[in-house]
């Protein structure tokens, strides 16, 4: 741990004696006008902390590490505290005679007591008494605490004897904690020394497994509240996993298991070794720097690095962009590597304390249950033993036999048992013994296939695995991922976390635990016949990403790399690329395209080809999206993936794929012929509108749903609308009938934005006498179905519908439908893709870009204004981009082939996205200008 500034470094930032030396001539100009001596006062102290502040700035700017800025902020603050109660104890509330009830100590405790401090961190400040309090000191804590509010700090503070100290942390951990790291600014030294000798004694001693068990107990509900995963894309740097306070939390424990020692010294004991030492003061360093740095920027104590600052931040910690590689990702990277070495860090040091019997010992992974036994009991696997619940090696058993690397991880999973910290160090240091030749060793193959297809639980011994290096190492593949990040707001976790996820996701389908939320897939994983396959193209979908020729191909490339490294056959080797190759073509073609097209499903099955690539895709496309992050998996989702299966499973029980366009057809008519009927029978004067409708509405809805659209279509009058929540789609289901017009699709649009929808998906029909039904699925900002929002535009259209304008709300008030969060820069620019070989009757527009509140709308009056009808809708989002498909026809009813109106078609489409670029772009500028400004202040 690099050592405490020098007092002259410090000085040479703020002269204490200078500083002192100011505030006395000020207060003697001013004699008589206290008033005027204060505001004199507090002018030359916000002078001395900006020039002090700004120099820690120049020099991080410059190079200097994250501990060196953190301390040299607090020193000076420490001058400027302590200049400030000279001031006060000396020419405002001077006690000429002081009595034993006046004395005073001024102590830093909590972040600041340890001596360090980021630019706009609170600062925590204990005055000390030795009675109850007296007009004198209450005088002077008062005068002390409105100074600093107004020279801009945020304070925490509190007025206590020694023996409120003593009891108040034994009965409150953060207390305790803050008093722990207590030191004194100034004032009355014994009292501050009296302090700190009784916590020792009556507070701490004896207390250590209490004070362990509390501070683990206090992180896990941290990480609970800050995002479970220390792989989030947007972590909090102080109170993530991974971040600054899970430091804190082990200094703290071994600090307060050897009280009285300094920070260098508790870092050189036995419970630390060297390695563990030198990766604590890097990750600390580099945690600090970025902290300072969000602080700097923004000009507010920000501790969350999200999207729009991470490029700020990258450029001014110097990263920049190398080969394909933009600057952000590889900061964020380095990022996630030393949060991944917080986490190991954190295991071993807990997992010592354990041996120690200071914490309780686990038995089974991520549980822990009390023991007593710390027997050493050999296993039947030579070399392995199990000690206090845990899972350790003998001595050379690594050199003795790579495989045994791999091994450890399988007994641990097949005996549900913990990595003892031996083990897992000696896991960690041994990586470099798997080569080439264990990579290709037939033995070390079957371990992995075994932990990965048939383990009790593949993602928890997955991510030790990875944690050790060991999976990165065995699958060098896996190792350019591990840590990455996407820059973009869709994805919530770095790439090697999501795909551990996804895998965690196929086992709890492979055994049952989500039938509510995916009874298909459930149903059909025991059909699966290669579990194998399915299981390693989960684990190497993403391994592409960032290669040559774009993340599907070299996602196929390296995953044949792989399999041939693995000893697989041939035809297994073909089918987890083919797998990993189109992980994202059933997510496209059910979102983005319509189902109820022939041409559609006709065109998938003939990229799947046989039922068991279907049955393998749908598993891994629903692992994939589910752990992509929270709440962006939902039953919309699932509906379109159901109906795009079905479909496509009828083609193949109707015949081979290459007749699928006919098979589809066919199961179109004898679906549609079967609908009509039974609405017949059930409601006799619904005949004329099921025979006027086309045979793809019957395969897109249900009986029960056409018996509700017809007895709706009937009241439509000439407009006629209702709505329902539809959870298991998590999404409100809006229907309109209403008499065919122009621009229709257009304002209803335009009448859900307004209502503050968000419109996901959208079905529309025309029957043959000219009536249009169109089926809107909405959601709130966050993603939710909203009955109010539901219902607003349903009164609306009860009435008989006239041809509305300036019915849209303002775009400021647009704004406010979803988070105003300034998105980062868009990753892709706006593209438009039209496409009239994706459907037999309708042109595809494919639009891309930003997504902003009234896109939907907004693409749909440019392609109403080019004279073209909009047949159906297919509504996506990635993060913070839209991606909307929509089928159209000119005014004859067909596809829009000329050249000259569909290139005129593009460029207004553009027009559309770039306004959407525009808009937030002027948004993330505007928050860059308050975060300037409020610095300069």
């Amino acid at each position: 741990m690099p050592p405490r500034l020098k007092p002259t470094q410090i000085e040479y930032v703020v002269d204490g004696v200078k500083l002192r030396s100011q505030l006395s001539t000020a207060a003697l100009e001013h004699i008589g006008d206290e008033a005027a001596q204060r505001r004199a006062a507090l002018e030359i102290l916000k002078g001395a902390l900006f020039r002090g502040r700004m120099i820690a700035k120049e020099r991080l700017e410059n190079g200097a590490g994250g501990i060196e800025t953190a301390r040299l902020l607090s020193g000076v603050t420490d001058e400027v505290v302590s200049a400030l109660y000279d001031f006060t104890t000396v020419h405002v509330f001077r006690a000429r005679n002081p009595t034993e009830g006046e004395r005073l100590a001024l102590m830093a405790v909590g972040g600041y007591g340890r001596g360090t401090l980021a630019p706009f961190s609170d600062i925590d400040l204990l005055f000390v008494r030795p009675y109850k309090q007296t007009a004198h000191t209450e005088s002077v804590i008062e005068f002390m605490l409105y100074a600093l509010w107004d020279l801009g700090f945020k304070v925490g503070h509190a007025s206590r004897t020694i023996d409120e100290c003593v009891k108040l942390s034994r009965e409150d951990f953060t207390i305790r904690t803050s008093i722990l790291e207590a030191r004194r600014l100034t004032g009355d030294e014994e009292l501050a020394d009296e302090l700190i000798e009784r916590f020792r004694n009556e507070v701490v001693k004896g207390t250590g497994a209490e004070f362990v068990a509390a501070k683990l107990k206090e992180r896990d509900d941290r990480h609970a509240r800050a995002g479970a995963s220390r792989y989030m894309v947007e972590p909090n740097v102080k109170e993530g996993k991974g971040g600054l306070r899970d430091l804190n939390t082990l200094f703290w424990i071994a600090q307060y298991l050897h009280p009285g020692e300094s920070l260098e010294k508790v870092m050189q004991l036995a419970i630390f070794e060297r390695r563990e030492v030198s990766t604590f003061i890097r990750a600390l360093d580099f945690l600090w720097a970025v902290r300072c740095h969000l602080h700097f920027a923004t000009g507010r104590p920000e501790e969350r690095l999200t999207f729009d600052l991470q490029p700020e931040i990258a450029r001014r910690m110097g990263y920049g962009d190398r080969g394909d590689a933009p600057a952000v990702e590889r900061f964020m990277r380095r990022y996630f590597l030393f949060a991944k070495d917080v986490g190991s860090l954190t295991r071993v040091f807990a997992a010592k304390l354990e041996a120690d019997r200071v914490k309780t010992a686990p038995r089974g992974i991520s549980r822990f249950i009390p023991g007593r036994s710390v027997k050493r009991k050999p296993l039947d696997e030579p070399g392995f033993h199990e000690i206090g619940g845990r899972l350790d090696v003998d001595p050379g058993v690594f050199e003795h036999d790579p495989v045994n690397l791999l091994r450890l991880f399988r007994i641990a999973d097949q005996r549900n048992l913990d990595l003892h910290p031996d083990a897992f160090t000696a896991a960690s240091r041994a990586t470099g013994l798997i080569t080439s030749a264990v990579r290709r060793d037939r033995h070390a193959a079957k371990v992995f296939l075994d932990i990965l297809a048939r383990g009790r639980d593949p993602r928890t011994t997955l991510a030790l695995m990875n944690e050790t290096g060991v999976l990165g190492r065995f699958i060098p593949e896996w190792g350019r991922i591990v840590a990455q990040m996407q820059f973009n707001m869709y994805h919530s976790y770095t790439v090697d976390e999501h795909t551990l996820r996804a895998v965690g996701v196929i086992a709890d389908i492979a055994a049952g635990r989500l039938a509510d939320d995916h009874p298909l897939a459930v149903q059909i994983m025991p059909l699966i016949a290669d579990r194998e396959a399915l299981f390693l193209a989960m684990l190497l979908h993403d391994t592409g990403k960032g290669g040559a020729g774009g993340q599907e191909v070299a996602g196929a490339r390296a995953a044949r790399q792989a399999g041939e490294r693995l000893g697989l056959e041939r035809s297994k080797i073909e089918l987890v690329a083919w797998l990993v190759e189109h992980h994202l073509v059933m997510s496209d073609y059910a979102q983005k395209r319509d189902v109820s097209d022939p041409r559609t499903v006709a065109d998938f099955a003939r990229i799947v080809q046989t039922p068991e690539r279907l049955r393998l895709l749908l598993v891994l496309t629903v692992a994939d999206i589910r752990a992509v992050g929270p709440g962006v998996w939902n039953g919309w989702k699932g509906q379109l993936m159901r109906e795009l299966y079905s479909a496509t499973e009828a083609v193949f029980r109707g015949g081979r794929g290459s007749d699928a366009a006919a098979a589809l057809k066919r199961y179109q008519e004898n679906a549609a012929y079967d609908a009509r009927v039974n609405l017949a029978k059930a409601d006799p004067d619904a005949e004329p509108w099921a025979d006027a409708m086309e045979d793809a509405y019957f395969t897109a809805f249900s009986e029960a749903e056409v018996a509700a659209h017809a007895r709706l279509a009937r009241r439509a009058q000439p407009s006629a609308a209702e709505g329902r929540i539809r959870t298991d789609l998590n999404a409100a289901e809006v229907v309109v009938a209403a008499a065919d017009r122009p621009r229709l699709f257009v304002d209803l649009a335009e009448e859900l934005t307004a209502a503050g929808a968000n419109v996901v998906g959208a079905r529309v029909f025309t029957s043959r006498s000219g009536q249009a039904l169109d089926v809107f699925y909405v959601q709130d900002a966050v993603g939710r179905p909203s009955a109010p929002m539901m219902r607003a535009p349903c009164r609306d259209w009860q009435r008989p519908w006239p041809r509305r304008r300036g019915a849209r709300r303002s775009r400021a008030s647009l704004a406010a439908v979803r988070i105003s969060a300034a998105p980062p820069p868009s990753p892709s620019p706006p593209t438009v893709m039209l496409d009239n070989e994706a459907s037999e009757t309708s042109t595809v527009v494919e639009a891309s870009g930003r997504d902003r509140p009234g896109l939907l709308a907004a693409l749909a009056r440019r392609i109403s204004d080019a004279g073209l009808s909009i047949v159906s809708a297919h509504i996506d989002g990635y993060g913070e981009r839209a991606v909307d498909a929509f089928y159209v026809v000119d005014e004859t009813g067909r596809k829009l082939t000329d050249a000259r109106k569909g290139n005129a078609l593009k460029s207004a489409l553009l027009n559309a996205l770039t306004e959407a670029e525009a808009e937030t772009g002027q948004a993330r500028r505007a928050n860059l200008q308050r975060a300037r400004a409020s610095v300069a202040r």
